[in-house]
């Protein structure tokens, strides 16, 4: 525990017989539960952590099932049927069972999951044990011992002390960054966090793919877990459904590690595009939901402005490209003006759309 709030972390697994042991054995002391979700791993993952349930690491605190305790009151209807949604809402996630015999009282959780689902889907598991238990904080460490469990402290720390909602790393900002952190990586890595501040409207963040992350009890309840993007997208996904949410979120600085374990199973050509047309979706999601749905805001209608005048203006745009470029002649005057005005005007309701947006947002970012 830490300032009396339960900590767990979150540990997705895929083929990580040979790092797994590590990563339990050097779980720092105040991790009151390990999730280990088992992705159907095809080698001996599950074997692994098993082998750990009769030993010291396996001693944990008593946590119990809220969603087994009954509610009472004549008052209580609201939790009774907020209760009663975190039970349904099992039906969504990946079939999958727990594999300990008193999970409750154990450390170390052991939950496989019956299909391969991805490392989305399985952090969304883990999630959802953590949420039903009402863990305090949970925090995700990746199975593959790539990440300091040192650093942990301080990825908890903000949302036990400081009422921070969502924790996460950032390599970026280490000196070490451009040294360690493979070229190719590193332009990946940067392109999907210009792509994410638009989306997520979280303008200040970056290095959006790290997975060392830690949320609070409240934002597990604000979101749909069950809806997290069940792919490398994940922590990309993340941010959108947490800024909807209005949760504060921090960044804290950690150490690039690669080459710790085996070749990564990530693979940068294979995610920039699903995860930008993932992006390209949440910013409409995120600008409809947030700035009309739940509270109306005048950025909403220039965003919407902007891409309107935009189209408006290609019609004028490919006819003033034909007649310059394929008959070789002279542009209409008058299309001229029309492509200019509305592109023009198309460029200032972006400008002044996003320029709403950074300030609107500027109130869950808390800088370190």
């Amino acid at each position: 525990m830490l300032n009396n709030k339960t900590i767990a972390v979150v540990v997705p697994a895929y083929n990580e017989e040979q790092q797994i042991s590590l990563v339990i054995e050097t779980m720092p002391e105040f991790v009151d539960k390990i999730i280990i979700v088992n992705d159907f791993s095809k080698d001996n993952t599950a074997e692994k952590v098993k082998s750990f349930w009769d030993t010291p690491h396996n001693k944990g605190i008593e946590t119990k099932n809220i969603t087994k305790t009954p509610i009472k009151g004549r008052f209580e209807d609201a939790n009774r049927a907020l209760q009663e949604q975190m039970i349904t809402e099992e039906k969504y996630f990946i079939p999958s069972e727990v594999s300990n015999k008193d999970p409750e009282n154990e450390r170390i959780i052991l939950i496989n999951q019956k299909k391969n689902g991805g490392v989305g889907a399985a952090i969304a598991r883990g999630y959802k044990w953590c949420k039903d238990h009402g863990i305090d904080c949970t925090a995700v460490m990746a199975g593959d011992g790539q990440m300091d469990p040192d650093e942990l402290e301080s990825i908890c720390t903000p949302v036990v002390n400081d009422n921070i909602d969502y924790v996460k790393g950032n390599r970026l900002i280490h000196r070490s960054a451009s040294l360690v952190i493979p070229k190719v990586r590193y332009l990946g890595n940067s392109i999907l966090s210009i792509l994410t501040k638009f989306a997520s409207g979280y303008w200040h963040v970056s290095d959006t793919q790290t997975g060392y992350t830690a949320i609070s009890k409240r934002a597990l309840n604000g979101i749909k877990i069950h809806k997290i993007y069940k792919k490398y997208g994940m922590p990309n996904d993340m941010l959108v459904k947490l800024n909807i949410a209005m949760c504060k979120i921090k960044e804290v600085e950690i150490k690039p590690i690669y080459n710790v374990s085996e070749k990564s199973k990530m693979k940068i050509k294979r995610i920039i595009l699903p995860v930008s047309w993932l992006l390209f979706k949440s910013f409409f999601k995120r600008i409809w939901t947030r700035y009309f749905l739940k509270d109306f805001h005048p950025l909403f209608l220039l965003y919407n402005l902007s891409f309107i005048l935009f189209f408006a203006s290609l019609p004028f745009a490919i006819k003033i490209f034909n007649l310059m470029f394929i008959v070789q002649g002279s542009a209409n005057p008058v299309t001229v003006l029309a492509f200019v005005f509305l592109f023009i005007s198309a460029f200032q309701s972006l400008l002044f759309a996003m320029w709403m947006d950074i300030q609107d947002n500027e109130r869950f970012y808390v800088s370190s």
